[in-house]
């Protein structure tokens, strides 16, 4: 086998482009940028300092204001949710049957007072019962004086040895009978009395017309509903507790409550605590009063949802401003500001929230200082300058 070797040879014009191309290759190596390191250490006007930072490779200390821990004062509170409900709620409805509605007063949602009209039943009928009845007494109080004088008659006969026992016995007898029929025609005419105002239905006492079933012309039947009426205007608050949570509170307890889907605060107290839990959720009720005032108000109506929070005092507490509290990785920090302007990322354990200060249970005390806003740009051991104490500091 025979191996052929080639040989390459340049063209004529390559060492004149090469010859071409070589400085401007030097000018492009000379113009290039150098490393900081080598910028400094060559710079005539660098110091020893200046190079050591710029070789440490730290960044520029960030401005921050510090804050302390501030002692106050916090409310102890108990949050729950439940419903709201008509204190007592009365269903009002006809006691007389076979009577058509021949008016009705009220409308839902107007407030009555006690004894006022709601609506009226037909009484023609019963009005002339009671006229029926009426006359019939007078005749029977008319048949009884008859037998009264005719009674005293035969006494005095009797007495004389002119009348019979026997006659005097049935003249006693028929005055008798006319007493009774007497008596029985009142209690009659009483009961015509009572039907005919039942023809009249009245408020039982003041409150507010939540539902109205009664219409014009309806025939009412004893028993049905015609209206509901929410006794006094009065609603309360059922809140949810567990077992535990109850034996916390008394009743008396001030409340703080706000609708659900809106920002208005009622006011309330505790009234009464239901002695029992329900077995399958483990939670049990707390009845609390709205005040009348929250009460009245247009975003307190029965079955909307509430949450509340019951005032249990307060007591104090080492608090910091919220915005100086981070949330990485699951657990609460600061950056606490060491003495050597730098910061170290401490982790607290917080409690309370009331505005805008957390309360700081542990991690840190009275005396530390820590990063006010900001706290998020920073990780642990920067530096950083303070240039000033952020409002709500400690004094």
């Amino acid at each position: 086998m025979r191996v052929r070797l080639l040989h390459f040879r340049p063209a004529p014009w390559c060492p004149h482009l090469l010859a071409a191309l070589l400085p401007a290759l030097v000018t492009l190596t000379t113009l290039a940028p150098q490393p900081a390191e080598a910028q400094a250490s060559s710079s005539p006007s660098a110091t020893p300092a200046t190079a050591a930072t710029a070789s440490a490779g730290g960044r520029a200390a960030l401005s921050v204001q510090a804050v302390s821990p501030r002692r106050e004062t916090l409310a102890r509170t108990l949050s729950a949710s439940g419903g709201l409900a008509a204190w007592q709620e009365v269903v009002i409805g006809a006691e007389t049957q076979g009577l058509r509605l021949v008016e009705v007063a009220v409308q839902v949602g107007e407030r009555v007072r006690r004894g006022q009209l709601l609506a009226r039943l037909q009484s023609d009928t019963l009005t002339a019962e009671r006229a029926a009845t009426q006359a019939a007494l007078a005749e029977a109080e008319a048949v009884l004086a008859q037998a009264r004088l005719e009674a005293e008659r035969d006494r005095a006969l009797q007495a004389g040895g002119a009348l019979s026992a026997q006659q005097l016995q049935q003249t006693l007898t028929a005055e008798t009978t006319a007493r009774t029929r007497v008596q029985a025609l009142k209690a009659r005419l009483q009961a015509d009395e009572v039907r005919l105002a039942q023809t009249r239905l009245l408020a039982p006492d003041d409150g507010l017309i939540s539902a109205r079933l009664a219409t014009v012309g309806a025939v009412a039947q004893p028993g049905q509903e015609l209206f509901r009426l929410i006794r006094q205007g009065r609603i309360e608050w059922r809140a949810e507790l567990s077992g535990a949570d109850m034996a916390r509170l008394s009743p008396g307890t001030a409340v703080r409550l706000t609708p659900a889907g809106t920002d208005t605060v009622l006011e309330g107290r505790v009234r009464q605590i239901a002695p029992t839990v329900d077995p399958a959720t483990r939670q049990g009720l707390v009845y609390v009063d709205l005040t009348p005032g929250a009460a009245a108000s247009p975003v307190a109506r029965p079955g909307m949802l509430a949450r509340g929070e019951f005032q249990l005092g307060g007591s104090e507490a080492l608090t910091l401003p919220q915005g100086a509290v981070l949330l990485r990785e699951g657990f609460s920090i600061v950056m606490r500001i060491e003495a050597d302007a730098r910061v170290r990322e401490v982790k607290v354990r917080t409690g309370r929230r009331i505005g805008d200060r957390v309360e700081i249970l542990e991690g840190l005390d009275a005396q530390a200082r820590v990063v006010a806003q900001g706290a998020g740009f920073l990780g642990d051991g920067d530096r950083v300058k303070v240039v000033g104490t952020a409002s709500g500091a400690a004094k």
